[in-house]
């Protein structure tokens, strides 16, 4: 039993113990699963906490991107750029998370947009110039590192700026009366130049050049652009921007300031302080930076000077490119059918350009001067056409009858004799201050010496000319109403509106002009101007006395319709050269030209006949200068003559041709057209007038033209001018044939008898017959409406030709013996006798030839050589007639005759 109880009670402990071991072993287990828990969360927590600093860069990130997107909103590109090279890192040390690749993917947007944004910035900057939109360009591609590319991108918006502006110019005025735009959208610059209107062309050049200069003047600025060397700071970075941000943060925040060498003086006095002032606010006392310590400055200047002296080499490209498409635009036709008026503005406006170009480029404009040379040629010949034209009409028209004094008075030539060397005034007819567009040469060295700079200081001087150019070009064509070149209507106010050169105001060159709007002295001027089609007045009290002083009674009373036709045309030219220095030469020219078609004409209409007293062409009388000055017209002229400005009439009859002076017979007075006596004198003395004039302008126009065409004045005035005497005699000897109707007087000289054994007391019928002639001719020239002085002339021609005609008939005798030798001498002094009763001049003189070619009859056979030699004045033909006629009365060997006569030869 006891062992029973022994087993009981150790069962009993053994459950104790197993109970227990149970619950030691329950709890040990809740404890294990409790640690497990743990562990877990531990781990959990451990990876959790190793993210928190990625995700912390993650939304930097965000947050420097949003800084990105706000920083370009408000334009701060530099630090822009400055927070985008910590972005890249950061996106760098992140680049293997799946979030990044898209971030990186918007970054590549962002900067795409940045630089477009950036580069309109930069186009604006390119079309007005703006200092602070330009360093913001700057300090953007100098921490992008891109400098050379700025530079390049700058030259090449410059390019587009020229042709797109340009291209909108002429777009925007040649459409604008258009009511359809979309065919004509797509037209190239060339096709729209073709469209230009003549009334617009010059609206559309000033416009064009005005946008040029303007983009002249912006290059310049970018180009001039530099830095003061005063305090500067650097831009903060990224990390001390983000430090501004938190309270209690220092900073310095530091401006920088540039100038323009240009405008320094300008931006000086403008009142800008502030931004000339360097700003530098230490928010804890930090002090200024010294901009030569400074690496952003640093920075900054080495780009800018890079940029500068790029630009500066390409300048020339953007010269050449503006000078390009200023060619194609004069090349339109409009450009060579404007006013003469209009082509004097166009002309100063153009060398304005030229000398802002080349002060702009620093070098002389070769291509464009030439390009502009070639315009005003092409401009010049067309003018030159319509001139012809007119003077040709005016000649084809011409009565010869002289004009009132009081009418001839009141017009000056003062631009052909040079007295005061007025120029037209080819500013707007309201200016007050006329440019001239002779510029001094001393003014246009000082202006490149002083390069760009004072164009930028008065402004574009297109800007104003171009508001005003439709109004005045409304009004010029409502007064021209036609093109120029019509007689009357060329160039030039002839009394008033002119300037000296050297009265000009020196800031002309650079465009600055004063316009006065009092538009009602135009309704209170006197006439309007038939040249310049602008209103005028008339200065007759310092006109008459300046232009008196030179002038004789005779140049007013010897003015015909043509005459003042053509020195008013020459008056033109003159002034022209003065204006158009360029083509001075080719004005001269043209002057030539239309003294030798007035020459011509007048030779053609007074000079011709069909046959002389003498039975010969009137051309073989001609002098040996005058048939030189007409071979030279006819050569010069060839073209003018050719054609009438009318329709096409028959050649005169008289009109002969000889080997030494061609003839044109289609220029000329009409078939059968003759002058009186008067009108004959009229055209003699108008053309003495005009040789006249022309010789007190020669040393006026020598001034005007180069040293190295001088030689082309010398050889007009010795070739022309000085034949006109030769033209004069040549005039009032035809006049003399016509009038004295003696030609038939030739045969019954030759065919009287002399042939006498014995002389007789009685004259020959033919002085009777030639006695009344001349009495009939004296008449005709007293009741012909010549003044006494060329009545006396004629006269006096009339004695000579008296004297040619007896020569000629006795030079024609067959057979004569002594008797008949001294009935020829009878009839001379019969002659010289009743003649003395007629005219008052003396008479003996004039026949003094004819008895010397009598008395030749008595010489020995040895003399004839020697006499014929010294008596130029007997042609060939009467020398061999009188030595035939000597050689068979006085029975000469057939031997001897033929020596003489080959030795005359």
């Amino acid at each position: 039993m006891n062992l029973v109880r022994e087993l009981e009670k150790d069962l009993k402990v053994a459950n104790v113990i197993c109970m227990n071991g149970r619950r030691h072993l329950t709890s040990s287990m809740n404890e294990v699963s409790r640690d497990l828990v743990v562990n877990t969360d531990s781990k959990k927590k451990q990876a959790l906490m190793d993210l928190l600093p990625v995700l912390a860069e993650l939304l930097h990130a965000q947050d420097m991107q949003l800084a990105l997107e706000s920083l370009v909103e408000e334009g701060n590109y530099c630090k822009a750029f400055q927070v985008l090279s910590e972005y890249l890192q950061l996106l760098d040390s992140l680049s293997e998370l799946s979030a990044i690749h898209e971030m990186s993917r918007g970054v590549e947007v962002w900067l795409g947009r940045t630089l477009q944004k950036l580069d309109s910035l930069l186009l604006g900057v390119c079309q007005e110039f703006k200092e602070e939109s330009y360093l913001t360009v700057v300090d953007a591609y100098a921490l992008i590192g891109d400098v050379s590319g700025l530079a390049e991108k700058i030259q090449s918006f410059f390019m587009q700026e020229v042709i797109s502006e340009t291209h909108s110019v002429l777009k925007s005025i040649v459409h604008e009366d258009q009511d359809v735009h979309m065919q004509n959208s797509r037209l190239t610059y060339s096709d729209l130049c073709l469209q230009i209107p003549e009334s617009k062309f010059r609206q559309c050049l000033l416009r064009t050049l005005a946008v040029l200069f303007k983009l002249m003047c912006s290059y310049h600025e970018i180009m001039g652009f530099q830095l003061e060397n005063k305090v500067l700071g650097c831009p903060t970075t990224n990390a001390k921007l983000m430090e501004d941000e938190t309270p209690g943060s220092s900073s310095v925040e530091e401006s920088t300031t540039g100038t323009s060498l240009a405008d320094a003086s300008e931006r000086t006095d403008s009142g800008n302080a502030e931004s000339q002032e360097p700003i530098s606010e230490g928010r804890n006392g930090d002090g200024e930076m010294s901009s030569s310590g400074s690496p952003w400055y640093q920075l900054r200047k080495e780009a800018i000077a890079f940029v500068s002296q790029t630009l500066q080499r390409g300048r020339k490209n953007l010269w050449q490119l503006t000078t390009s498409r200023i060619s194609v635009l004069l090349s339109c036709s409009a450009a060579s059918s404007t006013s003469i008026h209009q082509f004097l503005k166009i002309y100063e406006d153009l060398n304005t350009f030229i000398l802002a170009g080349e002060a702009f480029c620093g070098v002389e404009a070769v291509e464009f001067r030439q390009k502009l040379k070639g315009v005003c040629e092409n401009y010049f010949a067309a003018f030159h056409r319509q001139n012809i034209s007119a003077l040709k009409m005016v000649l084809e028209k011409e009565t010869w009858l002289r004009l009132p004094p009081e009418t001839v008075q009141i017009i000056s030539f003062a631009g052909l004799v040079g007295d005061g060397a007025p120029l037209i005034a080819a500013s707007d007819g309201n200016s007050s201050n006329p440019r001239v567009l002779h510029t001094d040469k001393s003014v246009n060295t000082g202006a490149k010496k002083s390069g760009f700079s004072p164009w930028l200081r008065n402004g574009n001087p297109f800007l104003l000319k171009a508001s005003s150019s439709p109004k005045e070009a409304h009004n010029s064509f409502l007064l021209n109403g036609t093109t120029s070149g019509e007689c009357e209507g060329n160039v030039g106010n002839l009394h008033g509106d002119v300037v000296s050169p050297r009265n000009g105001d020196v800031n002309h060159i650079y465009g600055s002009n004063s316009i006065s709007e009092e538009e009602n002295e135009d309704l209170l001027a006197d006439f309007i101007d038939e040249d310049s089609q602008l209103p005028s007045r008339i200065s007759k009290t310092s006109l008459s006395k300046s232009y008196s002083s030179h002038c004789s009674n005779d140049e007013f009373t010897a003015q015909t319709g043509s005459s003042l036709c053509l020195l008013r045309s020459m008056d033109r030219y003159a002034r022209l050269m003065q204006k158009l220095e360029i083509v001075n030469v080719e004005f001269f020219k043209g002057m030539c030209q239309l003294f030798e078609m007035f020459f011509y004409y007048i030779f053609e209409t007074f000079g011709q006949q069909n046959m002389n007293a003498s039975g010969m062409s009137s051309t073989d009388s001609l002098t040996y200068r005058l048939k030189t000055a007409l071979s030279r017209i006819t050569q010069d002229c060839d073209q003018w003559i050719k054609t009438r400005s009318g329709s096409l009439s028959s050649p005169p009859v008289h009109a002969d041709v000889t080997p030494n002076v061609p003839q044109i017979t289609n220029f000329g007075p009409p078939a059968g057209t003759s002058y009186g006596p008067k009108e004959r004198c009229a055209g003699a003395d108008t053309v003495a007038l005009v040789a006249r004039i022309l010789h007190r302008s020669r040393t006026h126009l020598q001034s005007l033209l180069f040293k190295s065409n001088t030689a082309v004045v010398e050889d007009f005035f010795v070739q022309l001018v000085d034949s006109v005497p030769d033209l004069i005699e040549h005039i009032h000897r035809t006049t003399a044939r016509i009038l004295l109707h003696i030609n038939g007087y030739v045969d019954r000289i030759a065919n009287a008898k002399w042939e006498l054994k014995e002389l007789g007391m009685e004259h020959n019928g033919y002085v009777d017959l030639m006695l009344g002639e001349f009495k009939h001719y004296k008449t005709r020239l007293a009741y012909g409406g010549i003044h006494k002085e060329g009545q006396d002339l004629l006269l006096d021609y009339g004695l000579e030709i008296v004297a040619e005609t007896l020569i000629e008939g006795l030079s024609r005798v067959k057979r004569c013996t002594d008797e008949g030798r001294a009935l020829m001498s009878l009839d001379l002094q019969v002659l010289i006798n009743g003649l003395q009763h007629i005219v008052p001049l003396n008479v003996k003189p004039k026949l003094q030839i004819v008895e010397t070619f009598i008395k030749a009859y008595y010489l020995p056979e040895t003399e004839y050589v020697h006499w014929a030699r010294a008596h130029p004045e007997y042609n060939k033909n009467q020398i061999v007639g009188l030595i035939n006629l000597v050689a068979s009365m006085k029975g000469w060997k057939r031997k001897t005759r033929l020596e003489v006569l080959e030795k005359i030869e």
